[in-house]
C-alpha cells in the first residue's frame, strides 16, 4: 500500500518503507517505477527478517558506517540495504529472482 505524507521527509529523501506501507513525498512518486522497486526491495528484506530485526540491523549499520566515514549520508548510501536496493532499482524482474538476504552481497563491497 502506497500513501503520501508530504511533510514526513528529511532533506531529499523522497520514499521510504515501513512495513507495510510505502511511503512518498509526492503523490507523481507513485509513477516511478524505480523508486517504487526500491522501496518494495526493502519491504522484501524486511519481510525476510520478520520486520524488527531490518530496524536494528539498518539502524546499527548506518551507526557502525557513520563511524567509519564521519559522514553520515555517506553511511546511509553504503547500507548493506540501501546499496542492494539502488542496484536493483531499475530492474523490474528483480524481485522475482532475487536470492533470500540478497542484501548479504552488498554487505562487503
Amino acid at each position: 500500500m502506497i500513501l503520501v505524507f508530504k511533510h514526513f521527509f528529511y532533506r531529499n529523501y523522497v520514499g521510504l518503507s515501513l512495513w507495510p506501507f510505502i511511503i512518498l513525498k509526492e503523490d507523481a512518486l507513485k509513477k516511478d517505477e524505480a523508486l517504487i522497486n526500491h522501496e518494495r526491495i526493502h519491504l522484501k528484506q524486511q519481510r525476510e527478517l520478520l520486520i524488527l530485526p531490518f530496524y536494528i540491523l539498518y539502524i546499527s549499520e548506518w551507526l557502525l558506517r557513520t563511524l567509519l566515514y564521519l559522514d553520515s549520508y555517506r553511511a546511509y548510501q553504503n547500507i548493506s540495504f540501501e546499496r542492494e536496493a539502488y542496484a536493483n532499482e531499475e530492474d523490474k524482474d528483480y524481485l522475482s529472482r532475487r536470492k533470500t538476504f540478497g542484501f548479504l552481497d552488498y554487505l562487503t563491497r
